[in-house]
């Protein structure tokens, strides 16, 4: 008989408005067997070993018509990407002891039964820590690659902005940017996060936005030329600063819009008449679409790491139990780098 365990959870209580609480998330334990149940073929029993908390984890917590990511359902676990050990598996090409990513349950363990839409895959290689395939070979990863490489081009001598800049993502496109032989400024939220991009990353410049008054000023100062790439992470007042700052055919990423996230009634943006006049190209994009570059990001990455030319700053919370402080915490800028939860050793 298969063996019985206690499975601690994070239960999505219900749909909010406004900035989530920690309350909104409700710690509970049930009990799973360690085995996948017999009328369930191509499953996969994972233990969970790191889970990701990301920004747009809060556009699923809201009933939102034509959402553009799959919102939470009430009552039930939260879900999100993760690391995870194989405990037991009815699926040909996983077996027990695997070591993988996936769409996983903010739990123990998951039981996974669709491998296609859990977007579950194998680890082949751990001379990196195995957190780095939720972040810097991950999804933030990707989300870097894509929005720099794909859609800005990026060209010798070109200028950079990367706003949230001390995050999961922008600490890796401005490494990018230095890597690509540009200038690159980043802008954060404290003087610690604006050192540590100066310091660990590498920007030729950055700047605490809550410290000034005036954003267009303070752009205007660190891109007397205008700004040829920005990497939207903020959206809002950061992008209405941006845009009358932008070169002639600047490109704009639009990764994020964390400044907008909690608003009932989100901010205009007044500038948007530079778009035209400048001819700027301000792209959106969702990283799951660019899934198949997944191979250009670890041939990059990868021997990047391996000869420390690239850092990737992580903030690590201990225990389920504090996934739902880690969340909150990206909207008030409390973390430091990625921000995950170690649920068990590796």
């Amino acid at each position: 008989m298969a063996k019985k365990v206690s499975n601690k959870q994070i239960i999505f209580k219900d749909y909010i408005q406004g900035f989530p609480k920690e309350s909104d998330m409700i710690l509970k334990t049930s009990i799973i067997k360690l085995k996948v149940p017999d009328n369930c073929n191509n499953a996969v029993l994972v233990k969970n070993l790191y889970l990701s908390c990301d920004p747009y984890m809060r556009s699923r917590m809201s009933k939102i018509d034509d959402n553009y990511v799959p919102i939470f359902t009430p009552s039930e676990p939260m879900s999100g990407e993760g690391v995870a050990k194989v405990v037991d598996s009815s699926h040909p090409d996983f077996r027990k002891g695997d070591l993988v990513t996936a769409i996983t349950g903010w739990e123990e363990y998951t039981l996974i039964k669709s491998t296609q839409t859990h977007f579950i895959r194998k680890i082949h290689h751990t001379n990196v820590p195995l957190s780095y395939y939720i972040g810097i070979l991950g999804m933030p990863g990707m989300t870097a690659y894509t929005g720099f490489y794909e859609l800005s081009k990026p060209q010798q001598g070109d200028m950079v902005f990367v706003s949230a800049a001390s995050g999961a993502v922008g600490q890796l496109v401005g490494q990018f940017a230095k890597l690509s032989g540009c200038y690159v400024v980043g802008s954060a939220g404290t003087k610690d996060k604006v050192d540590l991009l100066k310091t660990k990353f590498g920007f030729n410049d950055a700047f605490n936005y809550k410290e000034e008054t005036d954003l267009n000023a303070a752009l205007k100062r660190c891109f007397p030329q205008g700004i040829d790439i920005y990497f939207d992470n903020v959206g809002g007042e950061m992008l209405d600063a941006v845009l009358p700052n932008m070169k002639l055919n600047g490109r704009i990423a639009t990764c994020g819009m964390i400044s907008q996230y909690n608003l009932k009634q989100g901010e205009g943006v007044r500038n948007l008449l530079c778009i035209m006049a400048k001819q700027i190209r301000m792209q959106g994009f969702l990283v799951y679409h660019y899934r198949h570059l997944y191979p250009k990001l670890f041939d990059l990455v990868a021997p990047l790491l391996e000869e420390g030319e690239i850092a990737y700053v992580e903030d690590v919370a201990e225990g389920l139990e504090r996934a739902p402080a880690a969340l909150i915490g990206l909207f008030s800028g409390r973390n430091v780098g990625k921000q995950l939860v170690r649920v068990a050793s590796d």
